[in-house]
């Protein structure tokens, strides 16, 4: 069959010719999209500027990957600095895409350093900031998470603006052990001090939200009401299970849900002129009831990432393989007999220390697995994972200890050659996480150079080029 053209093609001074990214493939009644091409590359940004060397040929995407408990740190950190450092225990499983790895070191967050252990480590891990002590009346995180300031970047230009995801559902009640209401523990997305975003935790329905929007009908406002509905219901199922100091905290709680409706809202309007780079079809979706295989059920979030990275229905993505202090079971690695949170209180115990471990390295073969995954999916020349920043960190280092201090941090992907991968970059001692955000989202293109508490963007990460 021969592409036939539903709108024009452009050339510029150079004659390069230019394919409209709606243009399909005709044949015997049937139309096939084709994938990107690279002659499908605009000629200017969304701001207008001509493009030059140094614009980026493909959209950038950002995703932080957010592991509760830290690690075990003897198995952690690369003894060598810059490119050639080797892959610890706990980083064996990155062998594959290490040319296109980031191990950072000596980052901080002097926000989370006061006396609660894990859930203003939790709240705070992405905003950079101290979130109010509370029990549940003045929930307050006292910022805007990183996410949310590259999704405002971002906002028009893919129908979806940002994807929450998570496994556990949210979790009630007060932590009487340090005085938090546990809410705090199920989030790191933060629209706003007071917006905690809700999270997706059925890949089904993602898959659905990724598929209405590459095929985008009239039924879809309706089907959108159908995923407000039920994230309604969780809400409500929240409502009911909260005391009643907490019941009047709820309308700040319910405006993460509100959210969702408004970004669905955002679908519809102020959307610039788009197109999916990769086509979905029913074929890719998973289970329609949401998995109870632990292990599954995270490998298939992962799957929903790639595919809206894939498809760029989306540029911004959060994900939480559990929330602060989960009772999560971990017995399905041979050598662990019990939670995570559990274990990773080890008091130096070998037997805890060695199941912590075996936890740790199942975490980072998930996070290897959807770098690799990245990395199959071709753009041009390029890859996904060369035009995305993936994030992977906890917001202490030990689970003992809950230290705060040289969090492990872990960057996958090349930012569209903007991020100088392939290294163990170490940064001085205490050095501010903001920074690392700062210059993440610098190179997402936010226009900025500072976020929350940070000095400077962080030297040594961004490329020179």
């Amino acid at each position: 069959m021969r592409p036939k053209q539903n709108h024009s093609i452009r050339s510029d001074v150079n004659t390069r010719t230019s394919i409209d990214r709606r243009t399909v493939l005709r044949g015997s009644g049937a139309a096939l999209a084709l994938p990107w091409l690279e002659a499908m590359r605009p000629f200017s940004h969304a701001a207008g500027e001509e493009l030059t060397e140094a614009s980026p040929k493909h959209p950038i995407r950002m995703a932080a990957l957010f592991v509760p408990n830290g690690v075990r740190q003897d198995c952690w950190t690369p003894a060598e600095v810059g490119r050639n450092f080797e892959l610890t225990p706990s980083l064996q499983p990155l062998q594959k895409v290490k040319d296109k790895l980031t191990v950072l070191t000596n980052l901080w967050n002097q926000a989370s350093n006061v006396g609660d252990g894990h859930y203003v480590k939790t709240s705070g891990f992405l905003t950079c900031t101290t979130i109010n002590k509370s029990l549940g009346i003045d929930l307050n995180c006292n910022g805007k998470s990183m996410d949310q300031v590259a999704a405002d970047q971002s906002r028009n230009l893919t129908p979806i603006p940002s994807l929450e995801l998570g496994i556990d559902p949210v979790t009630t009640g007060v932590d009487t052990n340090v005085g938090y209401t546990r809410v705090y523990g199920s989030h790191i997305a933060w629209a706003g001090p007071t917006r905690p975003l809700a999270r997706e935790l059925n890949p089904r329905l993602v898959f659905e939200r990724l598929f209405r929007a590459t095929h985008p009908s009239k039924a879809s406002s309706t089907r959108d009401k159908w995923l407000l509905d039920r994230v309604l219901g969780d809400a409500k199922q929240l409502q009911q299970q909260l005391g009643t100091s907490d019941r009047q905290r709820i309308d700040e709680y319910l405006q993460s849900v509100r959210s969702i409706e408004q970004r669905l809202q955002g679908q519809k309007t102020g959307l610039r002129s788009w197109e999916p780079r990769e086509k979905l079809t029913m074929d890719q979706a998973p289970p329609m009831d949401q998995p109870d295989d632990f292990p599954q059920h995270v490998q298939l979030m992962l799957d929903m990432i790639a595919l809206a990275f894939q498809t760029d229905s989306t540029r911004v993505c959060t994900f939480m393989f559990g929330n602060a202090v989960s009772g999560r079971n971990f017995s399905f690695l041979d050598g662990v007999s019990g939670g995570h949170h559990d274990t990773s209180h080890h008091q130096n115990d070998e037997n805890k220390l060695a199941a912590y471990q075996k936890i740790n390295l199942w975490h980072v073969s998930q996070y290897a697995y959807l770098l690799e995954k990245l990395s199959a999916m071709k753009e041009g020349d390029q890859s996904v994972l060369d035009n995305s920043m993936i994030l992977y960190g906890s917001g202490l280092r030990d689970g003992d200890s809950h230290n705060p201090r040289n969090l492990p941090i872990l960057l996958g992907g090349g930012g569209g050659g903007r991020i100088h991968s392939g290294q163990h970059l170490r940064s001085e001692s205490d050095t501010p996480l903001a920074n690392l955000y700062a210059g993440l989202l610098h190179a997402f293109g936010c226009g900025i150079d500072r976020f929350a508490d940070s000095t400077e963007m962080l030297p040594g990460l961004l490329s020179a080029s």
